[in-house]
């Protein structure tokens, strides 16, 4: 796949987060994915599989009362087989809040996502908030 192919995959994974869409989501996945939560929280870490993955991301949801967002999504840029996005995410519980930018790096194999790693303005304030 080329650049363009490449954007155009984690473009379609990106509408189907912000409309919800979990069979979007899922089908723009590998089966055997790899999502590295970034920080020292009690989410952080290796995530491997599908399945794996959809538990964590419903981890966000909970215990954000499902409030967790993506509210912006910045123009997407590739080198390779890789891609990465520049956003703005959001989530609110009882006590407390998150609004803050991050870099999604996203690595597409035969297209589908293969791999995520996630960087997030205030790691600290993300590990407090989720755990």
């Amino acid at each position: 796949m080329n650049t363009a192919q490449n954007m155009d995959v984690v473009r379609r994974y990106f509408e189907a987060v912000a409309k919800g869409d979990l069979e979007g989501v899922g089908a723009a996945f590998s089966n055997d994915i790899e999502w590295h939560q970034p920080g020292k929280g009690a989410l952080s870490g290796l995530h491997r599989g599908k399945a794996a993955v959809f538990a964590l991301l419903g981890q966000f949801m909970q215990r954000s009362q499902g409030s967790f967002r993506i509210d912006k999504v910045g123009p997407l840029m590739a080198q390779g087989d890789l891609v990465s996005a520049s956003l703005h995410f959001c989530a609110e519980k009882p006590g407390a809040a998150i609004a803050m930018s991050g870099i999604d790096v996203l690595r597409i194999e035969n297209e589908l996502i293969r791999e995520v790693w996630l960087f997030s303005e205030d790691q600290d304030a993300e590990d407090a908030f989720w755990s």
